[in-house]
């Protein structure tokens, strides 16, 4: 059965880039197609969710090298970055800093308890880092996988929709919003629909994990000073 999910998967992903090819959608991304396809299946033939995870157990660990596969499109838009370097770096270093208070301090205001503001504090890095992050500051990351999921989707459905309502032309200003916003999931969402945004993305999913891995505990601790005083 192993093979047959994983085929399964496959197929259904394949198909999806095929219809969005043709519908050419903002919101109806191959990623949201696939997942929608995939939730009928599994609802019609009963088929029980911890079984088709356990399926697609080989997809699963290529996560790790998709995610170092985009150094080609970094390495291909090198020149750019290198004349640009000090701006990309203080985007994503501000917007790192931003994407976890936000979280943290809209927890606090909803009545979250130190363990809640820790485990939002993540939500917008990639999965693995994410779930290291919120560990070590005292986080659930099981939980936070659920967030950061649900921000990917959010930047991959809507996130070029919100970048052509506030009229942002820049390739390079759209990629480094919803990489840093949304990581691998707006990162895949931009790569279909201008590759130079995708790089720009993928450029902003690397550092705000780096940056947010290694600031984190520090920032957190600061959160913690600051909703005291409150």
């Amino acid at each position: 059965m192993i093979y047959l999910y994983c085929a399964m998967t496959i197929v259904a992903f394949s198909l999806a880039v095929a219809i969005n090819k043709r519908i050419k959608s903002l919101v109806f991304n191959s990623f949201v197609i696939t997942v929608c396809m995939l939730i009928a299946i599994l609802l019609i033939f009963d088929i029980p969710y911890h079984d088709y995870i356990a399926g697609n157990k080989p997809l699963s660990e290529l996560l790790g090298p998709s995610i170092v596969a985009l150094a080609l499109p970094l390495y291909e838009q090198l020149k750019q970055i290198k004349q640009y370097w000090r701006s990309i770096l203080f985007i994503t270093t501000i917007s790192s800093a931003v994407a976890m208070m936000s979280g943290a301090l809209v927890a606090f205001m909803l009545g979250g308890d130190q363990q809640v503001m820790a485990t939002l504090f993540a939500k917008s890095i990639t999965t693995p880092l994410a779930m290291a992050v919120s560990g070590t500051i005292g986080g659930v990351p099981t939980i936070t996988v659920v967030l950061v999921i649900i921000a990917g989707l959010i930047g991959s459905v809507f996130g070029y929709t919100i970048i052509k309502l506030l009229r942002i032309k820049s390739s390079e200003a759209a990629g480094l919003a919803i990489g840093t916003a949304s990581h691998a999931l707006g990162t895949a969402a931009c790569m279909e629909i201008d590759k130079k945004a995708g790089t720009y993305s993928s450029i902003a999913l690397v550092l705000c994990g780096v940056i947010t891995s290694l600031i984190a505990p520090l920032l957190f601790d600061l959160v913690l000073i600051i909703v005291k005083i409150f």
